[in-house]
């Protein structure tokens, strides 16, 4: 299905015309290693720091907290990787695709899920930047204030929204130059920082239970890879059919997982390490202003770059979930232009980013955490049965039909759709949050896990994860149907 009305293709400059349709073969390009850019650019965010400090709260040790971040960040990638796959195959972003296993309309209700999901994340991620700024300008006695917010929160959504209405080629260069600068001043970061790790103070840490570890790991898969599983075929589409696989998932999980976990070792060892300007104060305060307490540990006369390299960095993860949710708007069934769709989700953002900042209560940010975790649990759903279906169809997909309800996909296909309802269900009985107005105790929790041990653990996502994963293998006779 050729774009008719699309213009040249491959400058950064050139507004991208192609939209949720399915990319025609004269404009796939680049190569598996192209997608290592936006994602490592997209990723190497100083925010993961502060896992760090979040996994150690699951009263477990430095060395397990390694190993339980290291394995679920990779994993949590190694999943995007395989979704960027369906990318390749289909040639059409990830919620269009994704109305292959659960009908035409059917589909509306994950990709109305995926919309929320990028939203969520790119207003925190302005939320974060504007602080951020407004956090070390103050700490210099630049400036402080509201119109120090006002200035930071315009120039970054300008930033966001500028890069994202170009479109696939700017983003591509955009993050390309950034993986390079973000690299390079995060090094420069562990440098200064090094100092203050005491690895002597590490090893009289006391171990954890195992369901610790669980929790540590659930909880990066969560915040750094699912974030991210419901969009990847959207960097990923552009790329030629004929290419490489195992390149595609081995790029893409590569990219992806490479700075996180880096940057969620170095946070573990910093906040464990309790030395020096590193108190025990310094994880609590991580909660609170993330940006600002990583900076606080920091000279003076790197203050300024720190804030540009932490903002910068926020505002890469910002351009891509800004993108994907523009895709995702028009899969549900708006009737207007990509960039259109993107412009309205920037509009969105803009108010609510102002809500967050001027309005909302001093618990409303953690409050709107605990729902992006909380909408988690539906995504983990709908990966699981997507990637089953990609695993089990042996075809590629028939693209006329992605675009008629009355085609070979149908209007709704219920298995699929009862089943992410139902792993939704279970999962949530396994989740647990004691945010101020979104209370949730685990309503499975006694009948099959004490909840004293596991109650905090995010089971729930896996749990969903799983039963997702288990729903098509009910339907093969359907999808073999399809497919003949």
């Amino acid at each position: 299905m050729k774009n008719k009305n699309a213009e040249t293709q491959g400058s950064a400059l050139n507004i991208e015309q192609n939209g949720i349709n399915v990319i025609d073969e004269s404009e796939r390009k680049g190569s598996p290693k192209s997608l290592f850019w936006p994602w490592f650019a997209a990723n190497i965010a100083v925010l993961s720091v502060s896992y760090g400090a979040w996994t150690l709260e699951m009263g477990i040790n430095a060395q397990q907290a390694i190993i339980a971040t290291t394995i679920g960040i990779i994993v949590a990638f190694l999943l995007v990787g395989f979704v960027s796959l369906a990318g390749k195959r289909g040639s059409a972003p990830t919620m269009i695709l994704s109305r292959s296993a659960f009908g035409v309309n059917g589909n509306r209700v994950p990709a109305v899920i995926s919309w929320l999901i990028c939203v969520g994340w790119e207003t925190i991620l302005v939320v974060l930047s504007t602080l951020a700024v407004a956090t070390v300008f103050k700490e210099m006695h630049w400036a402080s204030g509201n119109m120090t917010k006002i200035i930071a929160f315009l120039v970054v959504i300008a930033i966001i929204v500028g890069v994202a209405v170009l479109g696939f080629d700017a983003i591509m260069n955009f993050q390309k130059w950034l993986t390079i600068i973000l690299g390079i001043a995060t090094i420069v970061y562990f440098i200064l920082c090094a100092h203050l790790i005491n690895f002597s103070l590490l090893t009289t840490m006391k171990p954890g239970n195992f369901a610790g570890m669980i929790g540590a790991a659930i909880l990066v898969i969560t915040g750094l890879g699912m974030s991210w599983i419901n969009s990847a075929a959207d960097y990923s589409r552009y790329i030629p059919r004929k290419a490489s696989s195992k390149g595609v998932v081995g790029w893409n999980t590569f990219g992806g997982a490479l700075a996180p976990v880096i940057l969620v070792i170095f946070g573990i060892l910093l906040v464990a390490s309790q030395k020096g300007n590193v108190t025990s104060a310094f994880a609590t305060n991580i909660s609170a202003d993330p940006i600002g307490t990583l900076a606080s540990v920091l000279p003076t006369w790197y203050l300024l770059p720190f804030t540009l390299v932490a903002v910068i960095s926020l505002v890469s993860g910002a351009v891509l979930d800004i993108y994907s949710s523009g895709l995702a708007l028009l899969a549900i069934g708006l009737p207007v232009k990509r960039w259109i769709g993107t412009c309205l989700d920037g509009i969105i953002m803009f108010f609510g980013t102002i809500y967050i900042l001027w309005f909302a209560s001093s618990d409303f940010f953690s409050l709107f955490e605990a729902f992006l975790f909380a909408v988690g649990v539906p995504i983990a759903g709908w990966s699981g049965i997507f990637l089953a279906e990609l695993v089990i169809r042996k075809k590629d997909y028939d693209e006329k039909a992605l675009f008629d309800a009355k085609g070979r996909y149908g209007s709704v296909n219920w298995v699929s759709l009862l089943g992410m309802i139902v792993a939704s269900i279970v999962g949530f009985g396994f989740m647990t949050s004691t945010v101020s107005g979104f209370t949730w105790q685990g309503y499975l929790f006694n009948s099959f896990l004490p909840k004293a041990v596991w109650g905090y653990s995010n089971l729930g996502v896996f749990i969903a994860l799983l039963i997702g994963f288990i729903v098509p293998f009910f339907n093969i006779k359907a999808i073999r149907k399809q497919e003949a």
